[in-house]
């Protein structure tokens, strides 16, 4: 096996030594293409040719030459930037649709320049996918003089623009925005009842920055729009509920009562504590099918209760709960948990919480990035999960070189008993560094542990800046300025990502002395799941061929060794130096490696789940669509209420299929696979949808009797809600359910359902 794994790797090397050759000989003749002596009126004219072929149908490949060529140029006058090499290299492959692997301060924004003017010469327009609302803004300016030097339009989508300002800036050339942004402009459209109501064109083709965050660590996530929500406990006594469930879960939090299953991931009753609840709940046996609500409700408080920490997955802000991306550490904005889980959390926080309101419509990431006919993207860190790109995208990962060669120092991981040791350890090498004026960037695992650090560093008189804020803009502006003397950055994770750290903070005296110092100095306090995550922290030092170093202070209580009971194999378990044992880091690579693997795993089952969904709603959206667009000939009353009534039912599908999702684990152990009956289950509730559309629409079309008056149509409510919401789902207790039922559950199950009368244990 390892024989023919080696193989593979050399010949993904030799292909990728191959691609890379055929980039540069490009790259040389872009470049023999010298347009130094042209002045403007030419390059726009050139421009204008090049707009004119391609919208005639001559292949963009064949354009390629003379438009980077162009871009390089235009680049060079209006913004004083000439590209490199590698950038061409790179822009050349991303117009070839692969996902390129571009380091840290490589210049990935202006590589991107050149495949998105080519691609936008059709005019049928460009997407630039950006991490965050600063950056779609930033970039837009940044390159806008570009575009527009050569006759293209540029603007960027911020989140709460009017419907005009959206529909103005998706009509550009090119657009920078957010993919959560651009999906909830989707989500809009597939809800308005006339065209002019919409935003988006169709669209063609894509670069997604960031790439890694965007197709693989969010690509599950959905994105939703619902109708606004409504309090929870105004009505019947769903407050009430979620309090009381809340208190049997702290009353059975004790071992004996449940167990985990062997990743930590869920959590489950036993025998014994499936007793307590039911003698807790007075409900009879708690796995009879009428009591699915209360073991649902009960499992969400126990999930709650037992593996949400406060401060490392949410915090509870002005009586809100608000959760925290677990891949940046950062307060995560309009995010929240499945319905249950989150009126769960906040019933444990004692809490108030408002119900998600109807959800009108979802999509995840990766679904609506699949609606591209044309994708790439661009990352530092892909080769990592390059499996996972070509599986789910069929995007193969192209590693291009740095301009000049990383000379970081990668130091081994530091590894302590336990975590006071750790801590210890941690101020004393910050101190000891930030003595010499060395600049030094700390990665924490959370924002409680970033707040702890700081106090820790303010006792022993070092002053920092901690980042775990959601002001893109400010932490853009103290991360950029992370690598001038003395800094010293306490960050959660992620934070201020897309923004390069100059040494000096720019300063060419100031780069001068961090250089010799060593170069910016990156320290991390855990290691996280996936490498990826950890080479893009790595990855903020060491930029352009500048010195830097970076290590990962481990200890044996971090959750992640912790779960994996590494521990349980060291003697001394608490001494305060390092541990000297190569045996131990070779066992964190290898966890990582198993995490990655689950994680894929678990995509893929999520995969199954809601892809059917996705062919439902791409059928349904489709013939709707066609109604919205008149293509199908009918009056006006009959476009509107048909609308209507598949928005209506569609919605009722949802919510329909949101409930079989979350009992469906109930499924196996009838020994039927769940993700089966799932889709047996869902395509016999969707069949049912045009034949419910057609009858009440010709009902509603009898009241209306033919009429083609809007306000008729609005008496009769045949109206877009009056506001509507959009938000992320965190999908993680979803994804996690499928370890719910192991053995053990299964085997609890059977015993209450059909020994417990034979022995007379009823009262148990």
């Amino acid at each position: 096996m390892n024989i023919a794994v080696k193989l593979m790797h050399k010949f993904k090397n030799h292909d990728t030594q191959n691609k890379l050759k055929v980039y540069q000989d490009k790259a040389d003749l872009i470049r023999k293409r010298n347009l130094e002596a042209w002045d403007d009126h030419q390059l726009q004219a050139e421009s204008l040719r090049l707009q004119k072929a391609a919208k005639s149908g001559t292949p963009l490949d064949e354009l390629l030459v003379d438009a980077y060529a162009l871009v390089c140029e235009a680049a060079k006058r209006k913004l004083g930037l000439q590209p490199y090499d590698i950038q061409i290299m790179a822009a050349i492959a991303l117009h070839e649709r692969f996902l390129i692997e571009q380091h840290t301060g490589e210049g990935k924004t202006l590589s991107a320049v050149m495949p998105a003017y080519l691609n936008a010469l059709t005019g049928e327009g460009v997407h630039v996918l950006t991490f965050n609302d600063y950056l779609a803004n930033r970039d837009a300016e940044w390159m806008g003089p570009i575009y527009r030097f050569l006759g293209l339009t540029v603007n960027s989508v911020q989140a709460g623009m009017s419907l005009f300002e959206k529909r103005e800036a998706y009509a550009k050339d090119i657009t920078y925005v957010t993919a959560k942004e651009a999906g909830f402009d989707y989500l809009r459209d597939m809800i308005a009842l006339t065209e002019a109501d919409t935003v988006h064109r169709p669209f063609h083709y894509v670069i997604v920055d960031e790439a890694d965050s965007l197709l693989l660590d969010e690509a599950r996530v959905p994105l939703v729009i619902a109708s606004e929500p409504g309090s929870f406990g105004n009505d019947g006594n769903d407050g009430n509920d979620g309090i009381r469930f809340a208190e049997v879960a702290r009353r059975l939090v004790q071992e004996e009562y449940y167990d985990f299953d062997e990743f930590m991931r869920n959590v489950y009753l036993n025998e014994v504590g499936s007793a307590k609840a039911e003698s807790l709940l007075g409900c009879g046996n708690l796995y009879e099918s009428h009591n699915s609500h209360l073991l649902m409700s009960l499992n969400c408080a126990l999930h709650a209760e037992l593996l949400l920490k406060k401060d490392v997955d949410y915090i509870v802000r002005d009586g809100n709960i608000e959760l925290i991306d677990e891949y940046t550490g950062r307060v995560a904005e309009n995010r929240h948990l499945p319905e249950g889980l989150q009126a769960a959390l906040a019933a444990k926080e004692g809490l108030q919480t408002l119900a998600g309101g109807k959800i009108l419509g979802t999509i995840t990431l990766q679904h609506f990035l699949s609606l591209y006919p044309k994708i790439c993207g661009m990352t530092a860190t892909a080769h990592a999960s390059a499996m996972d790109f070509e599986d789910i995208y069929r995007l193969q990962v192209v590693q291009i070189p740095p301009n000049r060669p990383n000379i970081r120092i990668d130091h081994p991981h530091r590894i302590y008993t336990h975590k006071e040791a750790k801590l210890k350890a941690l101020v004393q090498e910050i101190s000891s560094v930030h003595r010499t004026g060395r600049p030094i960037l700390i990665g924490t695992s959370s924002v409680g542990e970033s707040i702890m650090l700081a106090e820790a560093l303010a006792v022993i008189g070092v002053p920092c800046h901690v980042l775990n804020a959601t002001n893109d803009a400010k932490e853009a502006e103290i991360i950029a300025k992370a690598g001038e003397i003395g800094a010293v950055t306490v960050s959660t994770n992620m934070a201020g990502r897309g923004v390069d750290i100059r040494l000096g903070g720019g300063n060419p005296t100031q780069a001068e002395v961090v250089a010799k110092l060593g170069g910016l100095y990156v320290i991390a306090t855990h290691v996280n799941e996936s490498v990826r995550i950890d080479d893009q922290l790595r990855g903020r030092s060491g930029r352009q061929g500048d010195p830097g170093a970076s290590v990962f202070f481990v200890s044996l209580e971090d959750e992640l060794l912790l779960r994996f009971g590494i521990n349980k194999g060291i003697r001394n378990l608490r001494q305060d130096e390092a541990l000297e044992d190569s045996v131990i880091r070779s066992k964190i690579m290898h966890i990582q490696r198993v995490i990655m693997g689950q994680n894929f795993d678990i995509r893929q089952e999520l995969n199954y789940y809601s892809d059917m969904v996705e062919d439902q709603r791409r059928i349904l959206y489709e013939e709707r669509l066609g109604i919205l667009k008149g293509e199908r000939p009918m009056s006006p009353s009959e476009q509107r209420v048909r609308l209507f009534y598949i928005d209506q039912f569609w919605a009722d599908h949802l919510a329909y299929v949101s409930y079989i999702r979350e009992g469906i684990h109930l499924e196996s152990l009838a020994s039927r696979n769940p993700i089966d009956e799932f889709h047996v289950q869902i395509t016999q509730a969707y069949e049912q949808i045009p034949a419910k559309v057609n009858s009440e629409s010709a009902k509603m079309l009898v009241r209306l009797g033919g009429s083609n008056d809007p306000v008729k149509w609005e008496k009769f409510g045949l109206k877009s809600p009056t506001s509507t919401r959009t938000y992320i789902i965190n999908d993680q207790y979803i994804q996690d359910k499928r370890n719910s039922w192991t053995t053990v559950t299964v085997l609890a199950y059977y015993i209450r359902k059909f020994l417990k009368p034979v022995f007379g244990f009823e009262k148990f």
